[in-house]
């Protein structure tokens, strides 16, 4: 029998690597790189709250003052939200509600057919897919909105959705996490007669867990943060985006940039409260280890 482990050494507290040990210079470098980057998010925010006369006054003298507002005042966002603004703002929620809603089936369906499927040309399938997404949409932006004009699909709402619905980064994170999913579970359907539309549906589609709500996030952050293909393809100001809408807002010669500091704030809000209501499904269950 092994003799007993001390209770002296059980008791001792591990020691921390040496490259795990913090030191007070470490901490307050993090500390100084962090307020690099979070003193403009702050002044951006409070720069919406206060009257817009004040937002570059405060800045001389340089003081403590940039930060804090002298008067909390919500005449930025009532006043973009009433504007043009408030219905180019509908009109992107419209457009990525319908873009996550179809472009995630679609990727699905893509992405089960180069995982699962067995077809002659699996693998050049994929190659184009993983080429597509590492192509800038800016170097085709020009060509496609020519042949959507000889469509007739510009000034339409298909118009906008249509090149955020195919998605290759969403099929590329599908297919990888379509891989993982054991093929027993795919051949136990066939053999009970399953139909492939079926086993995608009652197998694939519910155990896409996280990869499904990451893949859904980046249709929603590509459609939510597009500027280039609304301007080529919609002239109507009823169909405008809210980025081309609030970039039209700047005037020739004045700018009310309490409401440009307002509208920027609300870009960047709404997929950061998204981000963070979904974060939970990012760690989802992996079928094949049955780990975290």
């Amino acid at each position: 029998m092994a003799d007993p482990v001390p209770a002296s050494v059980l008791g001792a507290p591990r020691r921390a690597p040496r490259w795990a040990r913090r030191s007070p210079l470490a901490t307050a470098i993090a500390v100084l790189v962090c307020m690099v980057f979070v003193l403009p998010v702050l002044w951006l925010l409070v720069g919406s709250l206060r009257p817009a006369d004040e937002i570059f006054s405060s800045l001389s003298p340089l003081s403590w003052r940039i930060l804090v507002p002298s008067q909390v005042t919500f005449e930025n966002f009532a006043g973009l939200l009433l504007g043009p603004f408030g219905r180019a703002l509908v009109v992107s929620l419209l457009v990525c509600l319908i873009s996550v809603a179809v472009g995630t089936v679609l990727c699905a369906l893509a992405a089960y057919a180069v995982a699962v499927l067995r077809f002659p040309g699996r693998g050049i399938v994929f190659a184009v897919i993983v080429v597509g997404f590492m192509i800038p949409f800016e170097a085709i932006a020009i060509p496609l909105s020519q042949l959507f004009t000889g469509w007739g699909l510009t000034n339409t709402i298909i118009g906008l959705v249509l090149p955020g619905i195919g998605n290759g980064l969403a099929v590329f994170n599908l297919r990888q996490h379509f891989l993982s999913i054991p093929a027993s579970y795919r051949e136990a359907a066939m053999i009970d007669g399953a139909s492939e539309p079926r086993i995608f549906g009652s197998i694939y589609w519910p155990l896409g867990g996280g990869a499904l709500v990451n893949s859904a996030l980046l249709i929603f952050l590509g459609q939510w943060g597009s500027f280039l293909w609304p301007l080529l393809v919609v002239s109507d100001r009823s169909l405008q985006v809210a980025p081309v809408a609030l970039s039209q807002a700047f005037g020739e010669h004045t700018s009310n940039f309490g409401q440009h500091f307002a509208g920027a704030v609300i870009l960047s809000l709404i997929p950061a409260v998204l981000m963070f209501i979904m974060q939970r499904s990012f760690g989802g269950l992996s079928i094949a280890s049955g780990e975290k």
